[in-house]
């Protein structure tokens, strides 16, 4: 019985673990001036904290001459099929 409740436990403990973590985001770049909309996947801290994850896709964005206009939302893996026709190439690409 105990080893039973302690499987279920740990199946428990890595199901929360290995929960994806998702930002939808708007960019820009000047010269000339694009702007896009997109999605992008966090790390776990950047996940329950919106200065992280802000801290998190600006770096990924500036990398390749993107500025993080802001994070729209965060969400799981449920959120992501509604907005990978909005995001295009932007779909998880930074």
């Amino acid at each position: 019985m105990k080893t039973g409740f302690l499987a279920l436990a740990l199946l428990a403990i890595t199901s929360v673990a290995q929960a994806a973590c998702y930002a939808d985001y708007k960019a820009k770049t000047e010269q000339p001036l694009r702007l896009h909309y997109g999605v992008l996947q966090l790390s776990d801290a950047a996940c329950t904290n919106r200065n992280a994850a802000v801290t998190e896709a600006k770096a990924r964005l500036q990398a390749s001459g993107w500025t993080l206009l802001n994070i729209v939302s965060t969400f799981g893996a449920e959120g992501l099929e509604r907005r990978k026709a909005d995001a295009g190439q932007y779909y998880l690409r930074f």
